[in-house]
């Protein structure tokens, strides 16, 4: 059975670099914002037609690939619990109970890795300053009812 992971923090917190290293231990790394930079995004937040095309392509992708045995650990925000359990809806039927990995980056540390993001690839999206605190001060971090959690501080 597919190993599924959730990374799950706001902008900033590091989700990009632990999935990157997931992903050299054999995971299928699927990138909201890469998916977004290779259809020539380049700002965020997209608008509500385009996150959802995007979004779609991705759920289409990872089903395909949680049916063919794929490991594969989702490199979005999961910033909000309604969206972890929509996400475990989708998997459910697929028997995958999915893992999640919250990076609890202390505000000052995540807001200051957005400053200095200089949008030069699909992981460094540059953020207003008041867009970033309001992602950070608006997350819902996961809690351990939610299915298999496991806390980077």
């Amino acid at each position: 059975m597919s190993r599924v992971i959730f990374m799950c923090g706001p902008a900033g917190s590091g989700k990009s670099a632990v999935a990157r290293r997931l992903a050299t231990e054999g995971m299928v790394r699927l990138s909201f914002d890469e998916a977004a930079w290779r259809m020539g995004l380049r700002t965020m937040p997209l608008e509500e037609g385009v996150r959802r095309q995007v979004e779609a392509a991705l759920q289409a992708r990872l089903l395909d690939l949680v049916a063919s045995g794929a490991d594969v650990v989702l490199d979005f925000s999961f910033w909000s619990k309604s969206m972890r359990e929509d996400y475990r809806l989708l998997l459910r039927p697929l028997g995958v109970e999915p893992e999640t990995i919250y990076l609890a980056t202390p505000r000052e540390v995540a807001l200051a890795r957005v400053r200095a993001r200089t949008a030069g690839h699909a992981d460094d999206f540059q953020l207003s300053a008041e867009l970033a605190a309001e992602y950070f001060d608006h997350f819902e971090a996961p809690t351990a009812a939610e299915g298999p959690l496991t806390v980077i501080s």
